[in-house]
């Protein structure tokens, strides 16, 4: 039988841990060119790369990062049982790995998994975010449990990942109070030619946007385009541009990053879902996060709400 060198995997796991070789070294107390050669000899006994150069930095290929997440529990259960052996108490931790769309905004995915880290029990979430299309190839291959995402997944996906809808949420412009008072008066009419900053073409919401643009004979004046939320929010929250958020977090982003939110946006949602690699959802976690989103995230919706709520 082939025997997995751990020494080699804890390199590789030490080097993706730590951002680069060169820190890894210096937690192993290793020469650069001892663990630079290990893992050249680990992928050669693997037959695949794990590790690929992006610029001057190391990335991990799609296979790498399926090995770095097993070497991570590894290495935990190591700790764990180490911490048994010196007599600590066996302290068995729970692990709930999900894959986070980038597209997803970051407060939605709080709230989302916010049920599960009010529980008596110890759970740690091992949350890792990136384009869907690449975690999806990562939940097909078992190393996550659960995806959350603003889109589906389509066909293409295989015939063994499943959507569960999570509701779906209005969506608001919000600006900082300077932005607000310029183009709150006669709104949506007041945005054209506003200055903006909006997801990238590659999302589901900014697909929708164009069209409402379209339909309400809005010209935009893009300032940026934007993957990440959180990132948004903080250029919003300077005066760089008025921004789009779901409703089911306005009160957060409004106390959070101090902006306002000037209206509604007339039929057009975010929708969210979980994608699991099971057509009923067993697993007890991912059933909490299916209930807190259908009871609780979204039943704003079924709330009647003014154009200019603030």
């Amino acid at each position: 039988m082939d025997r997995l060198n751990y020494q080699h995997l804890h390199y590789f796991w030490a080097v993706v841990k730590y951002g680069s070789i060169a820190a890894a070294c210096e937690v192993l107390h290793l020469a650069q060119p001892t663990v630079s050669g290990q893992l050249t000899v680990f992928e050669q006994n693997l037959g695949v790369k794990l590790l690929r150069k992006e610029g001057r930095k190391l990335a991990m290929t799609e296979t790498g990062r399926v090995v770095f997440q097993y070497a991570d529990e590894i290495f935990t259960l190591g700790r764990e049982l180490n911490h048994v052996l010196k007599g600590g108490g066996s302290d068995r931790t729970q692990r709930l790995h999900v894959g986070i769309s980038d597209a997803l905004p970051m407060l939605i995915a709080y709230r989302l998994l916010e049920p599960l880290l009010n529980q008596a029990e110890t759970i740690v979430i091992q949350c890792h975010e990136d384009k869907t299309e690449r975690l999806l190839t990562e939940i097909g291959l078992h190393s996550l449990d659960l995806i959350l995402s603003d889109m589906p997944a389509t066909p293409t996906a295989g015939s063994g990942v499943f959507n569960h809808f999570l509701g779906q949420s209005a969506v608001g412009v919000f600006a900082s109070p300077t932005l607000a008072a310029r183009f709150r008066q006669d709104f949506p009419r007041s945005l054209n030619g506003a200055p903006f900053l909006l997801p990238t073409a590659n999302t589901a919401l900014r697909r929708l946007l164009d069209q409402w643009f379209d339909q309400q004979a809005i010209r935009p004046s893009i300032r940026a385009e934007l993957e990440d939320s959180a990132l948004m929010k903080t250029f919003g929250a300077s005066g760089v541009g008025l921004f789009f958020s779901p409703l089911a977090v306005a009160s957060e982003i409004q106390s959070q990053y101090g902006v306002l939110m000037l209206g509604l946006v007339d039929e057009v949602f975010e929708r969210f879902y979980v994608i699991s690699s099971q057509r009923r959802i067993k697993h007890p976690w991912v059933a909490a996060i299916l209930n807190n989103a259908q009871q609780r995230l979204f039943d704003i919706l079924e709330q009647p709400v003014s154009r200019n709520e603030r």
